[in-house]
């Protein structure tokens, strides 16, 4: 549960410092870090122009693929392999960022550029490190963290140019929980824009502050407020090559009345930006958020509640494989973006909607059924195995607690299970589909496939255990009931293969 660092009026009290030899070192600003799987993220604030390249120590360098824009810092994220060379190095340095011409020339000079000293390499597997931020309409900014768990007496502090000189702001954190602290807003600079650079990091009294790589400008926040529309239900959803499915779970839950996706792109690498562009060329509304952390899928679903509550009235918090369904629209003709109002139709004291979720099986397909996931399996586990929910966001507590499936609410909302919809959770595909997605990279706490923890967790196969080769019969398993309700249905709104490009 969040635990309350001070009361909110302490919490507050902003004391701006001058930075003097004495004080506590200033919060340092990061651009690097090195993700696992031997990928390094590189922050910038160079528009892109063409290729770019990451020009590590000694020389070795590595193309650097585009990932997009960070919406609190403005700065552009690239990843890029770190080379066997580099590896040998005890202590790395953070790359550098060359781009289109001057990559080239580098690249061919006899003596390529190496990185400056003193920029060190992060490490995300053993660094406490800020990573990101937002800035919200109320002003307070959200400051993601990892390596914070449990520390009491977090400060937030800030650093950013008054016109006067570089400041440095600290104040107590508000509250703090799993990857998520909640800080009040540094004061404003009296000689400064509403475009002020800042960084923000957290620390603790005594001891040096955390890295970071998170900034932000003051304009974000006032830009957000002026949305034209709140839509009824938007869907917020995180994952990485998720292309092959967007299409169809998009399409489909817009025509039963989702307005608004947002997409948290884990470092995807299958052209999902051209098949968004697509479907917003179509009508759709769909926003893609750079997300390239790893193993932080709660501050996620965190940074969705927090920074669209101006946008949504209700977000449905599901993956790409989870289709929100009810079997009384068996009989309908065409779908309707009234269909999901009677779900949302409840009191005012009611903040978040439990659906349950049932678990389709491989339902014989031995590879992505070209039809599509609600069509292609037609079978599943008999009882619901866990749920999902749609969360009221002005319901949401403060401390933004999830634990992915819901949120913790403020006290004065409840939660309620509905009989009006489930979820068709397409779970176990065929086996290549299956094996890909469960090495997680996004959840904090499911295991990597082999990895022998949380044996059992729902998040797992029954039975599977830590072994990553096909098992004898896979396409037969867990098919307890026919249930072809969807796939019928959606042909009958949509053809056959209605996910697929044309």
């Amino acid at each position: 549960s969040p635990f309350r660092l001070s009361d909110d009026s302490l919490a507050r009290r902003l004391l701006p410092l001058r930075l003097r030899a004495g004080h506590s070192p200033p919060p340092q600003e990061a651009d690097a870090v090195l993700l696992p799987d031997q990928e390094v993220l590189v922050l910038d604030d160079t528009e892109p122009t063409g290729d770019a390249i990451c020009a590590f120590q000694g020389g070795a360098s590595s193309p650097a693929r585009p990932l997009g824009r960070l919406p609190a810092s403005g700065l552009h994220a690239y990843v890029c392999r770190l080379p066997e060379p580099a590896q040998s190095f005890q202590q790395l340095q953070a790359p550098l960022l060359l781009h289109s011409s001057t990559s080239s020339a580098a690249a061919a000079a006899p003596d390529p550029p190496s990185p400056s000293p003193g920029r060190a390499l992060l490490n995300w597997s053993s660094d406490p490190i800020v990573f990101d931020s937002a800035l919200l309409d109320g002003g307070d900014v959200l400051v993601f963290a990892k390596g914070i768990s449990g520390r009491q007496g977090l400060q937030c502090l800030y650093r950013y140019s008054d016109g006067a000189g570089t400041m440095l702001a600290s104040t107590p954190a508000i509250s703090s929980v799993q990857q998520v602290t909640r800080c009040p807003s540094p004061p404003t600079p009296v000689k400064s824009g509403g475009s002020t650079k800042v960084l923000v990091t957290l620390g603790v009294t005594g001891e040096d502050p955390m890295p970071s790589l998170a900034t932000f400008r003051r304009q974000q926040a006032e830009s957000s407020s002026l949305t034209p529309h709140k839509s009824s239900i938007c869907a917020c959803t995180m994952g990485r090559n998720i292309s092959k499915f967007l299409r169809e779970w998009a399409l489909y839950h817009s025509a039963i009345g989702v307005d608004q996706f947002f997409i948290y792109d884990n470092c995807s690498e299958d052209n999902l930006a051209g098949l968004v562009a697509q479907l917003i060329s179509s009508g759709l509304n769909i926003t893609t958020v750079p997300w390239p952390w790893t193993k932080v899928q709660e501050a996620g679903l965190s940074h969705c509640a927090a920074t669209q509550q101006a946008s949504c009235q209700w977000m449905a918090v599901i993956d790409v494989d989870e289709f929100i369904f009810s079997t009384s629209w068996a009989g309908l003709e065409k779908p309707s973006k009234s269909l999901l109002e009677p779900v949302i139709s409840v009191d005012d004291s009611v903040g978040q909607i439990y659906l349950a979720c049932y678990d389709f099986a491989p339902s014989g397909q031995t590879a992505h059924p070209p039809e599509g996931v609600c069509q292609g399996y037609t079978c599943r586990l008999k009882n619901p195995q866990r749920h999902k929910s749609l969360v009221r966001l002005d319901a949401v507590e403060p401390s933004l607690m999830n634990v992915v499936h819901h949120f913790k609410l403020k006290p004065a909302f409840k939660s309620i299970w509905t009989a009006l919809a489930r979820v068709n959770h397409y779970k176990y595909q065929a086996w290549p589909e299956f094996k890909v997605k469960f090495k997680r990279r996004v959840s904090a706490y499911v295991a990597d496939w082999k990895d022998p923890i949380n044996l059992d967790s729902k998040d797992r196969a029954p039975g599977l255990g830590v072994d990553d080769t096909e098992p004898k019969g896979w396409a037969q398993r867990y098919c307890e009931v026919k249930d072809n309700i969807l796939q019928l249905l959606t042909a009958r709104w949509f053809g056959v293969g209605f996910g697929n490009p044309h």
